[in-house]
């Protein structure tokens, strides 16, 4: 980070008082203390109680964000058949079968949404090494994999996320951008924590929820009050 960057980050952190804030307080002193040039992202950090070690406390699943992500995202699907007109039809970018596996197989990415038919997954099922890493792996359980792609498609483009427990039992996942009022950004948190709850493993137990950070991508992490999160959510049942 340069030294400007560096006083940048220092000069914001020193406009938070160190306590946790309301969700909607903390979204509003997030625009405040912004200092970046360009429209950030918004993004939601939550650490789970939970062990990402075991299988049966993994956390996965999607939402769609009520005010969505302030960019529309480049959906590609692999299909065929009647199933190729459907995805276009829907507003998807990009339609194909092999063809498009073997671009990707090639090095092509310029996508950042994947929608696969079920029997295309054979061919799909070779592009893990790709996009697995990238996060964009098609997936029964985030309705990635699926014969209605046309309401796959739709749910993306109107803000559809996906999130998951990392290694360090954390969730990170973008809400929207910086150039959004502070009520969308605290209604799309909302949503994003109500997921996480529903999403609440079996096997989880003690504290589920165990602290929510709102940042930037140039910004500090603005903590939010966690006891109002577990209120408004029922995390703490």
């Amino acid at each position: 980070m340069s030294r400007k960057g560096g006083k940048n980050i220092q000069k914001a952190r020193a406009q938070l008082q160190g306590h946790p804030y309301p969700l909607l307080e903390a979204a509003g002193l997030l625009k405040k203390v912004k200092f970046a040039k360009f429209n950030e992202t918004v993004e939601l950090v939550v650490n789970m109680g939970v062990d990402p070690k075991q299988s049966d406390q993994m956390i996965r699943g999607t939402v769609v964000l009520p005010h969505g992500l302030g960019k529309t995202k480049r959906v590609l699907v692999i299909a065929g058949g009647e199933k190729v007109r459907e995805a276009q039809d829907a507003g998807a970018d990009f339609v194909g079968g092999e063809d498009m596996v073997a671009k990707i197989m090639e090095g092509w990415t310029d996508f950042d949404a994947v929608i696969a038919t079920p029997d295309m997954m054979r061919s799909a099922g070779k592009l893990g090494k790709v996009l697995g890493p990238r996060g964009l792996m098609p997936n029964p359980k985030t309705g990635t994999v699926t014969f209605d792609v046309s309401q796959a498609v739709r749910e993306i483009k109107a803000g559809k996320v996906e999130f998951r427990l990392d290694k360090t039992a954390i969730i990170h996942s973008p809400i929207g951008k910086a150039d959004f009022d502070a009520p969308k950004i605290a209604e799309n948190a909302q949503a994003l924590l109500a997921a996480i709850v529903k999403a609440k493993p079996a096997a989880a137990k003690g504290k589920y929820i165990k602290r929510v950070t709102l940042t930037s991508t140039m910004g500090p992490g603005i903590p939010v009050d966690l006891a109002e999160v577990e209120s408004s959510t029922g995390a703490a049942a």
